[in-house]
């Protein structure tokens, strides 16, 4: 594709980064990567009364996170003035701009048929003779500059994408309306207008409009729920792009390499938070170790929780595969960090106050205190052997051991926990539980 591809992204910062936002930066930064472009960030901060710096800086953050790297900017509409004057008088000197009796600066419409050639939507045919307002009047002439000095985003939209050599604008389908008045500005201007692509809105599951108060709409509950990025990601492309193989799981680098609009659908993008949790767990249980336990260690931190020296790994892959957010990593293994473990009142009661329990416990220490090596493999084959001595089931040991060891009545394999413990710390809980549930 010639010449060079440069795109933008350009929100406005007087709200935070939603879903939709952040899949409209998503595929223009496939898009230029794709092509070997340039990705631009652009701030569109003209109304000074709605910025929020705040806001400017979770945009930032919420690229970053994703991992969309920007290769020019940011620019800020609100310190490019000078510019939108320039191109402003030039409109004016050929009289395609007046001022009106307030003192706004008016584009007289050209008020003619015109096509859109959308790489997304196709053809679209307008006739703008006949544009109407909001109250279905006959559109008048567009404002390009408030009477206060305030410059209209259709006007500095179409300078700034001229300026910045904008090829292609992929944005979501809801400025289509917009693009009309951007291509007379673009005519009466001189230049060539981008390429557009209009993408479809991001549905909720009921077929509304998703909005920014909608549950999974913010880009910071991700980053604050302990999703992570490359799965995020991979789930976004996929809310209305499509590589037609029914291929779900893939890396950055062949989305990168397989993004075409051409397989953009037409329809709406149905969210689905669900399927979002699916992709997270599927990532996290697959991803290398040490990529799992620089994501966990922030969390871990943050909780207080601080495991064993040498035993990080080992005990964070006995619950990496049952792991849906990061969140859930401390709760998961603090038991591992500390003797004083609280017990679940229902697994004790349930499980320690049935009658025989306790004494299983002393009879499974007993074993084990002679058990070498202290492996997975070895404690279930003497456990399993103790309980056919006996006459009993295995599971007369393995509830009373699994609550003694970590206070709970779910967690890991029994026999790799076990493991991981260690003969001491495994025989002095047993023995903790037994004294403290004689009482």
């Amino acid at each position: 594709m010639n010449p060079e591809v440069r795109v933008r992204f350009a929100p406005s910062p007087t709200g935070y980064l939603h879903v939709g936002g952040a899949r409209t930066a998503l595929f223009n930064w496939l898009f230029a990567r794709h092509h070997g472009g340039k990705f631009i960030l652009r701030i569109e901060d003209t109304d000074r009364a709605r910025h929020n710096d705040a806001a400017v800086q979770v945009i930032y953050d919420g690229l970053r996170w994703l991992g969309l790297d920007w290769d020019e900017g940011p620019h800020f509409q609100s310190e490019r003035g000078e510019i939108y004057q320039r191109y402003a008088d030039q409109l004016i000197a050929t009289e395609k701009v007046y001022a009106d009796e307030n003192g706004a600066l008016r584009f007289r419409l050209p008020r003619q048929p015109l096509a859109i050639d959308d790489m997304v939507c196709g053809r679209i045919e307008v006739d703008r003779s006949k544009a109407q307002n909001r109250e279905g009047e006959l559109e008048g002439d567009m404002t390009i500059r408030r009477a206060d000095g305030g410059w209209i985003f259709h006007f500095v939209n179409v300078v700034d994408d001229i300026d910045m050599r904008i090829t292609h604008v992929i944005r979501g389908e809801d400025h289509l309306s917009n693009t009309a008045k951007h291509l007379e500005l673009f005519a009466a201007l001189g230049v060539e207008p981008p390429r557009y692509g209009h993408i479809p809105l991001i549905l909720n599951k009921d077929g509304s409009k998703m909005s920014k108060r909608d549950v999974g709409a913010s880009i910071t509950s991700y980053l604050e729920g302990g999703y992570v990025p490359e799965a995020v990601l991979n789930y976004f492309c996929l809310l209305g792009w499509s590589p037609k193989d029914d291929r779900e799981i893939m890396p950055s680098a062949e989305i990168v390499a397989r993004f075409d609009l051409a397989n953009v659908n037409r329809k709406g993008a149905h969210f689905d938070l669900a399927k979002c949790d699916w992709f997270n767990a599927q990532y996290l249980a697959h991803m290398p170790m040490d990529r799992y336990r620089d994501l966990a260690q922030p969390w871990l931190a943050k909780a207080g929780v601080v495991l064993p020296a040498g035993q990080l790994d080992a005990v964070l892959a006995l619950e990496k595969m049952k792991v849906t957010h990061l969140t859930e990593v401390p709760e998961r293994v603090a038991f591992f960090a500390t003797e004083d473990f609280p017990y679940d009142t229902a697994a004790g009661e349930k499980t320690l106050h049935k009658p025989g329990a306790l004494d299983r416990l002393a009879q499974l220490a007993e074993c084990y205190a002679a058990v070498e090596p202290f492996d997975a493999a070895t404690l279930e084959a003497k456990l399993k052997e103790l309980a056919t001595t006996l006459g009993v089931k295995p599971a007369e040991f393995i509830h009373p051991a699994r609550v003694a060891v970590s206070g709970r009545s779910v967690g890991p394999s029994l026999y790799h926990m076990l493991e991981t413990l260690g003969k001491d710390r495994v025989l002095g809980r047993i023995a903790r539980t037994r004294t403290t549930f004689a009482a």
